[in-house]
Parts: structure tokens; C-alpha cells; sequence
């Protein structure tokens, strides 16, 4: 008899480690026997809730159940195998374990293509499925299978364990130092000792403190309070939202709430990510003494460097998306957010930009409005930047990113603040992952392997806290301080520091015979300055903007690269594999007929077939070329010197493939289009199109550095 008719398709559900019930497939329906929240009691059998948040896609277990009980599917001899609905699964790592005596060995089968749903076999019989996610690694396993399965993440001794049930003390309104009152909810384990002081987690969110809610609660059941806040302005909380503007002293004030507590040990750590990886960040810049762990994934980075004024620009859709869907009311539309209801490319084409919000939501915007009030870089904006006061930073901070992760520039300024004020435990995890980080191990096209998505995310984020907040000796301060997984050679690797400290600078030269316009030209990219002609040039309208994806994802550039508008430099076909990892920059020298102008510089991946796959890049405003605070337009015809930094890879170019080196002067679905005219970009002046030169020689050396890993 199969397994699955022996349990009788019942399942024990895990969540980040706390067991959550069990979940039985019966018929056309799903049932779910909750676990009780507060004193761990199973309860009786429902239909799963609608409304239920977890990750596990119940409904396509339900409806693809035949293929993946089916006694044939998973043949021991099968390194891959397709589903009958199209999942493709490749064979992927075993665990032993004793079960009943008899030691046995099961094989986990990695999901590719699409959102990893793992699936864990017994001698060809299912026992197992497994996805993994950031809020904590959800299982689905027959009992007593436990330990054949990623659950032995958990098992480490030093690890806490959810060992408590979850005491809500519902919701308080703190006060800020301006008499602002923020809603905040505090959780606490229930069954710990009477006046037993605890460390506290902080979660201070954008998105209704509700949302993610039972993700939080998990660190309650292993021994944390956890404290779950509506920054303000946004779903309970008082006041306006002013994005960035308040977070540093809201975070702060909070603090000094939490311990004043007392079920509070003096200890808080934090945790956030995107605009709460923002919200963390600069928080750590507050000093605050009581501020001893910040776990900060993805996180959005100063405005003038991420997100709202991206090198200098104007951003466009990834600012837009997110300021209109937490503009129409005091909680996030998410349909908008997603550009379900409001269309990116109307959005990005309507003018004038101070009125885009009313044209695509019908109403005014408060943040858009009051950026717009603030053309240049002034102390509003200061207030914003954290890095402004990195040198107050002394908590340890675990920072979490990816090669496709759209936020990846603020997570870069972030990295460069810790180093450049050398905080003590610092560590950095860099992955194949987008924004949403360890969800899948292929994105448009690009494979990354079974390894690309880990079992023990969740874990080291509870490891982190542990370590800081909890004083446990598990050694993760010890550990290498970057971990990054190399797309190409799909592999992990560790080094004492990111840039890697075994990496070598090499500057890669532009070069042309004088045209180097779209992929046509003769443009190259050598290690050796070039002889050739010293310059290429360019004709830039601002009306007829470079319209790749915008977003940080492998996006095949072949098809922009044939325009005339961009000048294409490229090596020769690689003699061996080439590895870069690393922080990027460029050096460009430049001169345009406009008295201000952007540049986009971008480094692709050229394929034997002449795909260019875009790795890195970034986009800056000329006048902001000798400093944020010091704009200055430019005298045309005269040649600048921009230095500009470049989104962080790791990569393996391949035999035969050939490294692209690209500049333009546009991309409008990352910023609205330069006017060239150097006036008030939020007052639409008429756009004039300016002649672009780029210098390539002895004297103008310009060029693309990149950290290259020997062989």
C-alpha cells in the first residue's frame, strides 16, 4: 500500500518552523484543524479559509493531486521529470533519517520555471511538499516524515525553538514626539515566566500592520516579543504619510516605548524590508543604544539614490506604482501597485508630471505633490538620506538582496555606508532573487539552478536575532561576511568582505573606429585603451525615450541595441570563462550640445546567438555630477568626467560569450526623459534634443571597472 493511502492524503502543515495544524484534501474541498494561537490546542476541521495568507498554493496541490500521487511519477532513475500539468522537477538533495527503526532516505525534487514548490519523495512515494519564502519555509508532510524533509533546518539545538503559545495585547496608540500616535501591536509568548523580561523584534510597516501579521507572530512562539506598527499616516496610525521623511525619529521613539515595557529586557532588534528595509535602515541611524540587531532585506535606498529621484532623475513607473497605490487611501492598493488598474505606460506618458496623479487616480497625491515642491537637493531631502548620518550606525546589520532585486541600489548604499564606517558585524547575502527574494530558480529565461533557492532563509534571519538580541553563542558573527550565489557557474560562495577581497579591479576601455551607434557599429570594449577614433556620437529627443522593461530583471536588450540613439561597445568572444563579482562603476567622459542631460549606462551578457542579456545599470543627471548638493549646469560642447556607480552582479560569462558595454541617455520607464533645458523638470518645459559625445582616448579614458575573481 502507498504511503498516501496509508495517511490518507492528511498532512501536517509547518510554518517557519511552528506547527500550524493539518490540512486534508477531501474531494473538492480543503480542511484545515487550526492550531489554536495562544494555547497551541488543536482545534476541529474547517474549510480553509479564503482568506487564509500562506504561501503554499493549496488550490494547485487540489487540483494537480493525480499527478503528483500518481505511483509512476517519481522514478528513482529520473533526473528530471514534467508533470502532467507542465511542472517541471529536477532531482535535488536527500536526507536520511531513522524512521521506525529502519533507516531511510528520501529525495527532494527542486521545481523549476516556476515558484518553487518543492515536492520531498519516499521510495517514489510523495511524503513532502516544501516552499520556501521569506517569511518562513511552509511544509506539508505526513506524520512522522518530519525529518526526511528541509524541517531539519530547525533542528539545530542553538536555534529557538516555538516553544510558546501567542499572547496579543491588542493595539495601543504611541505617541511620537510630536504628539503623533502611531497604532502598534504587541505580541508576546504566551506561557513564558511570570516577569520574565524579553527581547522585543520591531516591525514598523506602510502596508497595515495587519497584513503580515501571523508571519510576525512566529517569533513570538520562539521566546520574542514582537512589536507590529503602522507608520504614520497609513491604516490606524495618526498623521500624513511623508515618506522616508519621519522614520529615523518615529523608529526611535518607538524604542524608547518598547523599553519602557515591562515585559521588555532593554534589547530590540528590527526587521524590514523594501520601504520597511528603508524604514530599518534608517533607523540604525538614529544611534539609538537600545537598537541591537537590524535584519534588512531589500531594502529602498535614499531618494536621490533609488527611488524617488534615482541618480538625480525623475522616476517614473517604480515611483509612480507605489506612490498612487498608497495615495488613494490609508491602505495600499494593491491592484495599482501591481499596475493592474492603472497602466504603466499611460502612467509614464501622461502629462504634466505634477498632475499624473489626478489624471490616473482621480485625485491629488500628498507626497507627490510635496516632492515636486522640492526640485533640488535641499534639508528636506538630507532629512531623507540616510547616510547623512551613517556615522551614527553601530547595531548589526544583516543585509539581504539579489541580482534582479529593483531595490538593489539602496541595498549598495547601504553596504557602502556600513563600510565605509566600519560597523562591526556586518554581513551581506547576495542571491539570484528579485524583490520578493528566494521564490523561484528561473527568471525570464535565465536559469540559476536547484541551489538558487535555499531551505534555511527564515533560519538565518532567526539566527541573526538569536545571536544579537539573545546572546545565543551560534557563531554566525564568525561566518564569512558576504555569501553570494554566481549566476552562470550557479554556485554559492563566501568571501571576508563584498566587493569580494579577492577580486581585481579591471577597467575595460570604450573604443570605435567613430561609430559605435546600435549594435551595427564598431564599438569594442578592450583592456587596452583603444587607438582608434576619440569619440561617438549621439542625437538624444526626449520625445522618443529608450523603452526597455525598467525593471532589474535579465531583460534581452538585443532588439533597443539596434537603435542608432544607443552607442554599443563590445569585447571579443571570451578565450575562458570570466567570473565578475562585485561592486560596478564606470568612468564616462562626456559632452552634450544641452546645458543638462542623462546618461544610462548598462552591462550585458552577449550569447553566440546575440542575445544581450542586461546584468547591471544605472541612470544619472549631468548637473549632479560634482555632488548632490552642488548642481551645476553644463556649458555645452565642454567634456565632464562622470563617475558613476553600477548596480552589483555576480556573474560568469561563458566561453564564447562577449561582455556589452551600453550608453544612452533614457530609459523612460525608470525616469520621465530629460528636457535638456536644465529647468524645473515638474513644470514640463518644452524638450530640445541635444547632440551626445562620448570620449574615448589617451586623454579621455573612459571605461567600465569590473571586479573580475580568478580562475
Amino acid at each position: 500500500m502507498s504511503i498516501e493511502r496509508e495517511t490518507g492524503m492528511k498532512f501536517r502543515f509547518y510554518c517557519a518552523g511552528v506547527y500550524e495544524g493539518t490540512i486534508r484534501f477531501d474531494g473538492e474541498q480543503i480542511m484545515h484543524a487550526k492550531v489554536d494561537s495562544r494555547r497551541r490546542t488543536q482545534m476541529q476541521e474547517n474549510v480553509l479559509s479564503a482568506q487564509a495568507t500562506y504561501a503554499m498554493p493549496f488550490k494547485h496541490i487540489k487540483q494537480s493531486l493525480q499527478h503528483y500521487v500518481s505511483s509512476d511519477t517519481w522514478g528513482e532513475h529520473l533526473s528530471e521529470i514534467v508533470l502532467g500539468n507542465g511542472d517541471l522537477y529536477r532531482r535535488h538533495i536527500r536526507y536520511t533519517a531513522d524512521i521506525d527503526g529502519t533507516e531511510r532516505t528520501s529525495q527532494v525534487w527542486a521545481r523549476a520555471k516556476e515558484t518553487a514548490l518543492d515536492v520531498v519523495t519516499l521510495d517514489g512515494s510523495l511524503i513532502a511538499f516544501v516552499v520556501p519564502n521569506r517569511y518562513g519555509m511552509e511544509v506539508l508532510v505526513f506524520e512522522g516524515y518530519e525529518e526526511l524533509t528541509p524541517l531539519t533546518a530547525y533542528d539545530d539545538p542553538r536555534l529557538s525553538k516555538p516553544a510558546y503559545g501567542v499572547e496579543e495585547l491588542g493595539t495601543d496608540l504611541v505617541p511620537m514626539r510630536d504628539g503623533i500616535r502611531l497604532a502598534t501591536d504587541v505580541y508576546l509568548p504566551e506561557g513564558r515566566q511570570p516577569g520574565q523580561k524579553l527581547p522585543t523584534i520591531l516591525v514598523r510597516t506602510c502596508y497595515d500592520r495587519n497584513l503580515r501579521k501571523e508571519s510576525f507572530k512566529r517569533w513570538a512562539n520562539k521566546g520574542y516579543a514582537v512589536v507590529n506598527q503602522d507608520v504614520r499616516g497609513r491604516a490606524d496610525s495618526e498623521g500624513e504619510l511623508v515618506p522616508f521623511y519621519y522614520e529615523r525619529d518615529d523608529s526611535s521613539d518607538t524604542i524608547d516605548w518598547i523599553v519602557a515595557q515591562d515585559w521588555s529586557d532593554g534589547k530590540v532588534g528590527m526587521w524590514g524590508a523594501s520601504y520597511l528595509g528603508y524604514i530599518v535602515t534608517a533607523a540604525s541611524t538614529s544611534g539609538h543604544p537600545n537598537l541591537k540587531a537590524v535584519v534588512n532585506e531589500v531594502n529602498v535606498g535614499s531618494p536621490f539614490v533609488d527611488t524617488v529621484r534615482k541618480g538625480g532623475t525623475v522616476c517614473s513607473w517604480p515611483l509612480l506604482c507605489w506612490t498612487l497605490a498608497q495615495s488613494v487611501g490609508t491602505r495600499t492598493d494593491f491592484d495599482i501597485f501591481a499596475g493592474k488598474t492603472v497602466s504603466p505606460e499611460k502612467a509614464v506618458d501622461a502629462r504634466p508630471i505634477r498632475d499624473i496623479p489626478r489624471q490616473m487616480i482621480g485625485k491629488t497625491s500628498g507626497p507627490w505633490d510635496l516632492w515636486s515642491e522640492h526640485p533640488e537637493y535641499d534639508d528636506f531631502w538630507r532629512n531623507c538620506t540616510f547616510t547623512e548620518k551613517g556615522d551614527q550606525v553601530r547595531v548589526p546589520m544583516f543585509v539581504i538582496s539579489g541580482w534582479y532585486d529593483g531595490d538593489s541600489a539602496g541595498v549598495s548604499e547601504t553596504w557602502r555606508m556600513l563600510t565605509k564606517h566600519d560597523v562591526p558585524n556586518r554581513k551581506i547575502w547576495l542571491g539570484p532573487w528579485e524583490h520578493g527574494p528566494n521564490r523561484a530558480r528561473e527568471l525570464q529565461g535565465v536559469s540559476f539552478g536547484n541551489d538558487a533557492v535555499v531551505y534555511d532563509y527564515d533560519v538565518s534571519v532567526l539566527r541573526w536575532f538569536d545571536r544579537f538580541l539573545k546572546d545565543v553563542r551560534n557563531g554566525i558573527e564568525q561566518e564569512p561576511r558576504a555569501t553570494y550565489y554566481v549566476v552562470g557557474a550557479n554556485e554559492w560562495r563566501t568571501s571576508n568582505d563584498w566587493t569580494p577581497i579577492e577580486a581585481k579591479i579591471e577597467s575595460f576601455y570604450l573604443g570605435s573606429d567613430g561609430y559605435a551607434n546600435s549594435s551595427n557599429g564598431n564599438g569594442t570594449l578592450t583592456i587596452i585603451a583603444p587607438t582608434g577614433a576619440e569619440s561617438d556620437t549621439f542625437v538624444y529627443n526626449p520625445e522618443d525615450p529608450v523603452a526597455s522593461s525598467g525593471e532589474r530583471e535579465p531583460e534581452n536588450m538585443r532588439k533597443h541595441e539596434l537603435r542608432s540613439d544607443i552607442l554599443v561597445y563590445t569585447g571579443d568572444r571570451l578565450q575562458e570563462d570570466l567570473t565578475v563579482a562585485g561592486e560596478l562603476s564606470c568612468e564616462l567622459y562626456a559632452s552634450s550640445t544641452a546645458v543638462d542631460t542623462d546618461w544610462v549606462v548598462t552591462l550585458s551578457d552577449v550569447d553566440e546567438q546575440g542575445n544581450s542579456i542586461r546584468l547591471s545599470d544605472y541612470i544619472v543627471r549631468a548637473k549632479y555630477r560634482n555632488g548632490l548638493d552642488k548642481p551645476e549646469l553644463l556649458t555645452p560642447g565642454k567634456a565632464e568626467k562622470y563617475e558613476i556607480f553600477m548596480q552589483n552582479i555576480a556573474h560568469r560569462f561563458r566561453r564564447g560569450h562577449r561582455i556589452r558595454f551600453t550608453v544612452t541617455s533614457s530609459s523612460k520607464f525608470v525616469s520621465f526623459p530629460n528636457t535638456n533645458t536644465g529647468l524645473n523638470p515638474y513644470d514640463d518645459p518644452s524638450p530640445i534634443v541635444a547632440r551626445q559625445t562620448i570620449l574615448h582616448s589617451e586623454r579621455y579614458p573612459s571605461c567600465v571597472k569590473l571586479p573580475i575573481i580568478p580562475n
